[in-house]
């Protein structure tokens, strides 16, 4: 974790509500969430968080093009929180493959204890 100009670390959470990134079609938004994550992945720089929900839940399940950069990630200390009303809604609570399923209070607690959230 970097220090900033005053010697205090960064605190960041990423928080993912679609399945990709941005307000592109399908495709070009799930291209380029792997871009993000794989060069957030390659840089030494981790966030202390990464927040899953909504739709966003769907790139932590089974058969996601970003399982390898999440669970690195995790590996790497971000903490991995999927919100598990999302999980339960889409019916995916079996098929969770990377992070932890986590309540909407956990969520907002990692967003509070944040110097900085950025949302994708």
């Amino acid at each position: 974790m970097h220090d900033d100009e005053r010697g205090r670390k960064r605190r960041t959470t990423l928080v993912i509500s679609n399945h990709g990134m941005g307000h592109a079609p399908a495709e070009l938004g799930l291209k380029l969430v792997q871009t993000h994550l794989g060069l957030l992945d390659a840089d030494e720089r981790v966030p202390d968080a990464i927040c899953l929900y909504g739709e966003g839940v769907k790139l932590a399940v089974e058969g996601s093009p970003v399982l390898d950069e999440l669970r690195s990630l995790a590996e790497k200390g971000a903490r991995v929180v999927v919100c598990t009303t999302c999980l339960n809604y889409f019916g995916l609570a079996d098929r969770l493959q990377a992070g932890v399923a986590g309540s909407m209070k956990d969520i907002i607690e990692l967003q509070w204890g944040a110097k900085r959230v950025i949302s994708l």
